[in-house]
């Protein structure tokens, strides 16, 4: 019964959310053209407020759980799992005021209405997994910009997303190459859980009714600890508190 209201459910949700980015599409461009970054930046907080709202068509609901006062003068890692495209909407909306940036794989950086003109011009790196030397590079030089603007850098160590919830290993060489070129950042592990079930039928339908939660743990002081024991030390808090 749930699988068949999933269906016209779904379609709504589809509809909405491709309307969504077809709108901000050129909103944004108007505000990074005519107004510049804050405007643009604005724009962008705006959009995945949409998105978000369009995952309660499904009966998703959110939690977000952030005990901690985290500083804005200084440049931050947020290190997450990751389980669905979900998670993105709502990581940029929920740390919005650090100015959440991403590393994301190059075929993301065209084709999708809005997304694809905020990954090129709102300050993520788009990097080519099928030239890892590059990959460094181009890493290197967000890790060098996210450090001159107090900005936050978004990394998900797992490479891709799971399909069931179940963490996979931390592939930790990109999050390595932050640490080292980003030495005075607060790293901030976050653990999600629930938004695989928005996917748990697959593409289509959508899964109804997800709760899907953000933990934010303890951040770190990347300058505190010796990296290897960083690295691993955040890969255990993450999978600790994941729900399966």
């Amino acid at each position: 019964m749930i699988k068949l209201l999933a269906y016209p459910l779904s379609i709504i949700y589809f509809i909405c959310f491709g309307l969504t980015l077809l709108i901000f599409h050129p909103i944004q461009w108007v505000c990074l053209n005519l107004f510049g970054y804050e405007a643009h930046k604005k724009s962008v907080d705006a959009l995945q407020f949409f998105l978000m709202r369009c995952l309660n068509i499904l009966g998703a609901r959110y939690t977000f759980a952030n005990p901690y006062d985290i500083p804005t003068d200084q440049p931050l890692i947020i290190v997450a799992n990751h389980q669905s495209m979900s998670d993105i909407p709502s990581l940029i909306w929920f740390f919005r005021k650090h100015h959440v940036k991403f590393i994301s794989k190059k075929e993301l950086g065209k084709g999708i209405p809005s997304v694809s003109y905020n990954l090129r011009h709102g300050g993520s790196a788009l990097i080519d997994r099928k030239k890892p030397r590059e990959a460094i590079v181009t890493i290197k030089k967000f890790a060098d910009y996210i450090e001159n603007t107090n900005r936050a850098a978004v990394i998900f160590p797992e490479g891709t997303r799971s399909r069931d919830g179940v963490p996979k290993k931390f592939q930790t060489k990109g999050l390595e190459t932050l640490i080292k070129h980003i030495p005075n950042a607060l790293i901030v592990p976050v653990s999600i859980n629930n938004s695989w079930k928005t996917l748990i039928y697959g593409k289509f339908p959508m899964g109804l009714g997800a709760h899907i939660k953000f933990k934010v743990h303890q951040p770190l002081k990347a300058s505190e600890h010796k990296t290897n024991v960083l690295l691993e030390t955040i890969e255990k808090t993450i999978k600790h508190h994941i729900e399966i």
